[in-house]
C-alpha cells in the first residue's frame, strides 16, 4: 500500500492535454497540419495533434512528444497561445488542454500512435474538427496576425532562398490582405533583414526576379528585440 501523499489533494482533478497548431507555407497558402483520429471519441474525424500530458513532463515536452508520435515532425520550435478551459469540451472527462502554435516548412508527415493519418490542409479546405479544435484553430490564426506585426515572420516557413513575391504572397495569406508591391519591398528592405543575392529565377517570361535569403543575425535580433511593422 503506497503511503498517502502529505499534500495530497481530495477534490477531483481535472486531465490536461496538449494541442500543437502547425502552419506551413506552400508559396500561396498557409496550410495547417492535422491528424485523423484512429481511435474514439471522433474515430475517422480531422484534429490537431496532440495528447494526454503525462505526470513527468512540462506541457511544452509533453506537445513536442505528441507531436512526434501522431505526425513525424521533430525538433519543431512551439510556441504556448492559449489554454481552453470548457467544461464539456471533452466527452470523456473534464479536460483542460494548453495550445502551442509553430510555423515550420513544409515537410513530408505520417500517421502514426493513435493517428491513423497526418495531412496538410489549405486553411480555405479544413473540415470540420474533433472536439473544440475549430476553435483553437482560430484562436491561433488570430495569435500568428498579431506576432506578424511584432516579429519578423518568414524564415521558418520560406526556402532558404526566395523572392520578394513569395515573401509578400506569405504575408498576404496570414494577414488576408493584399500589398502593392513597391511598398511592401520598401518597408522590408527598411527592416535590414534582406540580403540579395546574385541569382535570378523566371517566375514569368515578361522578367526575372532575384532572390533573397534573410540576414539570420539580424533577423533574430530583430525577432528578439520586437518592431513594429505596419502595412
Amino acid at each position: 500500500m503506497k503511503q498517502a501523499l502529505k499534500y495530497h489533494y481530495k477534490y477531483p482533478h481535472p486531465s490536461v492535454t496538449t494541442d500543437c497548431v502547425i502552419f506551413g507555407f506552400d508559396g500561396t497558402k498557409l496550410r495547417v497540419l492535422l491528424v485523423e483520429r484512429g481511435i474514439e471519441p471522433y474515430i475517422g474525424r480531422w484534429a490537431l495533434p496532440g495528447g494526454f500530458l503525462r505526470m513527468d513532463e512540462c506541457a511544452e515536452d509533453g506537445a513536442l512528444r505528441e507531436l512526434q508520435e501522431e505526425t513525424g515532425l521533430a525538433g519543431a520550435y512551439i510556441r504556448q497561445f492559449h489554454t481552453f478551459t470548457a467544461v464539456h469540451r471533452d466527452p470523456r472527462e473534464r479536460v483542460i488542454t494548453i495550445a502551442f502554435y509553430a510555423l515550420v516548412r513544409l515537410q513530408e508527415v505520417k500517421g502514426g500512435d493513435d493517428a491513423a493519418d497526418a495531412r496538410w490542409f489549405a486553411l480555405d479546405e479544413v473540415p470540420q474538427l474533433a472536439f473544440d479544435h475549430d476553435q483553437i484553430l482560430r484562436k491561433a490564426e488570430q495569435a500568428l496576425r498579431q506576432q506578424i506585426h511584432f516579429e519578423p515572420v518568414g524564415f521558418e516557413l520560406l526556402p532558404e532562398e526566395f523572392t520578394i513575391k513569395q515573401l509578400q504572397n506569405l504575408y498576404e495569406a496570414i494577414l488576408n490582405v493584399h500589398f502593392d508591391r513597391r511598398n511592401f519591398y520598401n518597408k522590408m528592405k527598411r527592416l535590414g533583414m534582406l540580403e540579395q543575392t546574385d541569382e535570378t529565377v523566371n517566375p514569368s517570361q515578361k522578367k526575372e526576379a532575384y532572390l533573397f535569403r534573410f540576414n539570420k543575425a539580424k533577423y533574430d535580433e530583430l525577432k528578439q528585440k520586437g518592431f513594429r511593422l505596419e502595412f
